[in-house]
């Protein structure tokens, strides 16, 4: 771990910024920019297609990829991101798991707020799922605001009678429309990128005047998760959605879920996608994709476990 890292970082990250409120399309093109900086490792190729109704970009391997699939959920406060923007991280998780990852390419706000982006999530699980995939051979993976959406997909899933994916993934999760979590006050002026009032600019335009406290909005403070699939929580102790990630994995363990809370020191939003320049960034991506392997269930791995079970009892009739 590197102090002079987290220090160029979060330098970065403080640049001066306008001080009104943008309109979304400044927002759209100052994010654009920034995540072009992001590194993309080698060892991937990626395909535009579709998934459901919507545009997506398959991200696999060069050398062929393992049984398994990663639905990804692109960050931008629902108003901006696309799948290239979030290819840092869909990248990074396809070289070190070894499985194909689509990334939806989903609406947004204000053109179309709640619920657009949760039904086209939900489209691209059921494309995933009338295709012949096995639910337990995918995972949801997302940040952010994408990272909500891990959650509140699973949400919409349930609803609809589908089955859950095999876990989530989430990095740095909106979880709380309401904005009641503690962090949102004390880490405010830590957290080098979001502010209470940010935050609120972005939200108003996916709200379009609903009110937050609903489970698809604020799944933390309101959604039932009973049989949700084992989850991962990353974030940073730099975030004013800190609280969004602690109060999930107790409302998870509450609900009988499996769940790791995993918490990263002096670490922004997001910070997984500084991978190859912070040395916690690629800490934490091994950690998810180990998750991510351990969770994923193949027929092949289903056979080679069921062959260990049955020569492990062996030795002991």
């Amino acid at each position: 771990m590197s102090k002079e890292q987290r220090t160029m970082i979060d330098a970065l990250l403080r640049q001066p910024r306008p001080e009104r409120p943008q309109p979304v399309e400044a927002i759209r093109a100052g994010f654009r920019a920034m995540m072009a900086t992001m590194r993309v490792p080698d060892g991937i190729r990626t395909t535009a297609t579709t998934l459901g109704p919507r545009p997506a970009l398959l991200v696999e391997p060069v050398d062929g990829a393992r049984a398994g699939t990663i639905l990804y959920f692109h960050g931008g406060g629902f108003v901006s991101g696309s799948p290239e923007t979030a290819l840092s991280l869909t990248g990074n998780l396809v070289a070190r798991t070894g499985f194909r990852a689509y990334s939806v390419d989903y609406r947004l706000a204000p053109e179309h707020p709640f619920p657009a982006a949760i039904e086209d999530t939900l489209s691209a699980y059921r494309a995933l799922l009338d295709s012949g995939e096995d639910p337990s051979a995918i995972v949801f993976a997302g940040d952010s605001a994408g990272g909500g959406l891990t959650v509140t997909t699973c949400l919409a899933a349930r609803a609809a009678n589908l089955p859950m994916p095999a876990a989530i993934v989430a990095f740095s999760a909106g979880l709380d429309a309401t904005r009641t979590g503690e962090s949102m006050d004390t880490r405010a002026g830590i957290d080098p990128f979001f502010t209470r009032e940010s935050l609120g600019h972005t939200a108003a335009m996916y709200l379009a005047g609903q009110d937050p406290h609903q489970p698809l909005l604020s799944p933390v403070v309101l959604a039932d998760l009973t049989g949700f699939p084992p989850i991962l929580l990353q974030v940073g102790t730099n975030e004013v959605l800190l609280d969004d990630s602690t109060r999930m994995a107790a409302r998870a363990r509450a609900a009988g879920v499996d769940v790791v809370l995993d918490i990263t020191a002096d670490v922004p939003h997001v910070f997984q996608s500084f991978a190859g320049v912070l040395d916690e960034a690629d800490e934490a991506l091994d950690r998810a994709a180990l998750f991510l392997g351990q969770r994923i269930r193949t027929p092949d791995r289903a056979s080679a476990s069921a062959g260990q079970c049955a020569s492990s009892a062996s030795e002991f009739v």
